[in-house]
């Protein structure tokens, strides 16, 4: 079965390695890579850079991982959203391992990647 997803949006980098510490503290959680945007609407934000934490886990630590890291981030820049996914499927998986690397080329990580890094 796969681990729970927990997602967390927040404004700016700095906010996202903070609240992403705080949570990896909180819940026995690992992290996968942070995805970033700059929407179209980025000055009128207030900070004009998106950036999602995905925590990994069992339910009950995804859940600490990001109570933790929402209660941080809003001390900071804010929050945007916050989501968790219990159960994914194997097409959400595919998805929430989908990151742009290389130059804005998408990239697909495979599990085979991760270990050797």
């Amino acid at each position: 079965m796969a681990e729970a997803v927990g997602m967390l949006e927040v404004y700016g980098l700095a906010t996202a390695f903070a609240a992403a510490d705080a949570g990896c503290k909180a819940g026995n959680v690992w992290l996968e890579n942070f995805d970033k945007n700059k929407p179209a609407n980025a000055d009128a934000l207030p900070v004009p850079l998106i950036v999602m934490i995905k925590f990994r886990g069992s339910v009950s630590d995804v859940r600490a991982a990001l109570e933790a890291a929402k209660r941080k981030a809003e001390e900071l820049a804010g929050v945007v959203n916050v989501y968790e996914i219990s159960r994914p499927t194997e097409d959400t998986e595919k998805m929430l391992k989908l990151n742009a690397f290389d130059k804005g080329k998408l990239h697909i990580v495979e599990e085979k990647e991760l270990e050797e890094n």
